[in-house]
């Protein structure tokens, strides 16, 4: 089975007056310039120090070149400031400008979590391991048409620096903590800003549902490694943060940015619940699809085709499900996983 990702079209696009409203600076020196993708819409952020700026996430190549060189230009922002150019994890709507920043931002150091660089180096490696995981075992591929899309909007380049997680970074008066944040991807990592106390989470929480620019359910939450994925979640709360800055939604001010944590732990346990829930249900072993199709309209409110995004999710609460003995894997006829009670 293949399943194009929705493709982006200029009548998708929001408009110059739009994007005005939502590039601002939200808090003293952190600026959030949210750059469109169609319909909905890839946040990157500024933390400026005295000496140094932080960026957070590239997203497109057109994200730098279109949106974010002519804010910094309105704000008098300086390109040349930029010294950290960080990549929150591997997908290529958070890695896409790297080769723009590194053409146009001449002391940008292109920084990530170690353990997502070899993605974000090579595009083929993030379309084969990360966008096409599922193809072998589960019977879901990405199709021709989405693949060639995320070639003509992403472009790689080397990493600078990779991060593990607990260093602090010095942007002149300004100090920064990178956390390792895994679930969304393996090497997923995160930026709390000292000074605000705001943390930037790229996608490493991700709600019940991600989300269209005006707030209407877009496509499944996509963590991937659940564990990992309720660890970060708890390790966020810990740090009672006054703000939690997301790339896909809208800004979560102190106790809101705690809900959204929470309701993100309790949507785990709901979708495992429901995927063990469905096997015992259908009697007889089913393929991850099978169950998605089965299942889906209980795990949330998407369209055909991008519920099939349950994917991600769903094998990781089957994974869970397995270590714990409560279900067991199988091969059917034609070489496809199956799962059952």
């Amino acid at each position: 089975m293949k399943v194009a990702l929705p493709l982006l079209k200029n009548e998708d696009l929001i408009s110059e007056e739009d994007r005005r409203k939502v590039k601002m600076e939200i808090l003293p020196g952190l600026h959030r310039i949210e750059c469109p993708i169609g319909p909905r819409y890839v946040a990157l952020y500024a933390i400026v120090g005295k000496v140094d700026i932080l960026l957070v996430d590239t997203g497109f190549d057109d994200s730098i070149r279109e949106t974010l060189v002519p804010y910094f230009k309105e704000h008098n922002l300086s390109l040349s400031k930029v010294r950290y150019a960080l990549n929150t994890h591997s997908d290529y709507d958070h890695t896409g400008g790297n080769g723009a920043v590194k053409e146009l931002m001449p002391n940008a150091l292109v920084c990530c979590g170690e353990r997502d660089r070899p993605m974000i180096e090579d595009l083929q490696l993030m379309i084969d391991d990360r966008y096409n995981e599922f193809a072998h075992d589960h019977g879901f591929a990405e199709s021709q048409e989405a693949i060639d899309f995320i070639r003509t909007v992403a472009f790689e380049s080397k990493i600078d620096i990779g991060f593990a997680g607990n260093e602090r970074i010095d942007l002149g008066s300004r100090m920064v903590e990178i956390l390792h944040t895994p679930g969304h991807s393996w090497g997923h990592i995160s930026v709390l800003d000292e000074q605000t106390g705001a943390v930037i989470i790229g996608d490493a929480v991700l709600g019940e549902s991600v989300l269209l620019a005006d707030g209407a359910p877009a496509f499944p939450p996509t963590y991937r490694f659940v564990e990992a994925y309720r660890s970060t979640i708890r390790l966020l709360k810990a740090y009672k943060p006054s703000e939690v800055l997301t790339s896909h939604y809208p800004r979560y001010q102190g106790q809101l940015g705690l809900d959204f944590l929470d309701i993100s732990l309790a949507y785990t346990d709901r979708i495992e619940k429901i995927c063990f829930e469905t096997l015992q249900e259908a009697a007889k072993p089913i393929t991850m699809l099978e169950l998605i199709e089965i299942a889906h309209t209980r795990m949330g409110p998407w369209p055909d085709p991008v519920y099939k995004y349950l994917v991600y999710p769903v094998l990781g609460h089957l994974e869970v499900l397995e270590s714990y003995g409560k279900i067991k894997r199988s091969k059917n006829s034609a070489g496809i996983d199956t799962f059952s009670v």
